[in-house]
């Protein structure tokens, strides 16, 4: 999720006079929080090249790398510490919160009664996990700021997020990453859903580049505050059958397990026409050149170990 948040009367959030565009904004001063993950650093990377590192502040309650330190601005920020993040607001004067210290998947917002091939921007919900049902009180809470004190809150609900340094977590999606790092070492996989499983992907590049187009649009092109953003939906044999592409002699077998019914609760592909249309949203890779990107970054990287 991608939340977004204009000036502010401290001490207390309630208290929003003024909301400021991003998009007015020449140079806009960015808190970015949990940083440290999949998205953060690089989106942090395009910001500071985009609007200086001087700007766009990296936070998060890990050590980052040496090579964030030189590249760019980093400070400790524990996101349940709420004095500390305020006072890291006032004293960075910071413009906009890119909120990564959320619930960003969109899978948990929605429920068993949701449509699911596509999954709108604006339907019946009902999710039935913890995750889920705090997420959707999260995007209605964003709304409700946005039309009581006018505060500038934009929302995104992502898809799986495919890339290269994606770890193996062993989460309903992760068979995707797991089937590269197999290709290239064992030439084998087993795979915990059923083939024809289909679920909705992205590659990263095209996540970040979502995040930018959002936060730059004109607020007068918004006509609402949360929106799906989907590039590619495929199944575990889609991908293995394009994977082959590049490892002819790849083989997969299936092991059914738990994250099966995880699965067939959440949209197989999701319906974001309204980011297309609104403001200008157009993914670039599909599954083909997905997997080209994958096996170009992952053989060099596994050429390094």
């Amino acid at each position: 999720m991608l939340k977004t948040i204009a000036r502010l009367k401290y001490p207390t959030w309630p208290t929003i006079t003024v909301a400021r565009s991003f998009f007015n904004e020449q140079h806009p001063r960015v808190l970015i929080t949990g940083g440290c993950g999949q998205l953060g650093i690089p989106l942090a990377k395009q910001l500071w090249q985009r609007y200086g590192v001087d700007h766009v502040i990296l936070s998060d309650i890990v050590r980052p790398t040496d090579e964030i330190y030189q590249e760019g601005t980093y400070r400790y920020a524990d996101v349940l510490n709420f004095s500390q993040i305020q006072e890291l607001l006032v004293n960075e004067r910071i413009d906009w919160i890119i909120h990564f210290s959320a619930l960003l998947s969109m899978r948990g917002a929605f429920g068993l009664e949701s449509p699911r091939s596509p999954a709108p921007d604006i339907c019946v919900q009902r999710p039935r996990t913890i995750y889920g049902v705090s997420k959707v009180h999260n995007e209605l809470l964003g709304e409700y700021f946005y039309h009581k004190y006018n505060l500038d809150f934009r929302c995104l609900r992502f898809p799986a997020v495919i890339s290269g340094d994606a770890k193996q977590e062993g989460g309903t999606t992760s068979y995707a990453i797991k089937m590269f790092h197999d290709a290239l070492t064992s030439g084998n996989t087993t795979c915990y859903l059923r083939s024809d499983t289909r679920l909705p992907m992205m590659w990263i590049d095209d996540c970040i580049q979502s995040i930018i187009d959002i936060m730059e649009a004109p607020t007068s092109k918004l006509k609402q505050r949360t929106y799906n953003v989907a590039a590619m939906s495929f199944t575990p044999n889609e991908l293995a059958n394009t994977i082959r592409k590049y490892k002819s002699s790849f083989t997969v077998s299936y092991t059914i397990d738990h994250r099966q019914q995880i699965a067939d609760s959440w949209p197989e592909a999701l319906d974001d026409r309204n980011a297309r249309e609104h403001w200008g949203w157009n993914p670039k890779v599909d599954l083909d050149e997905l997997v080209r990107r994958m096996f170009e970054y992952l053989k060099a990287k596994h050429q390094a170990l």
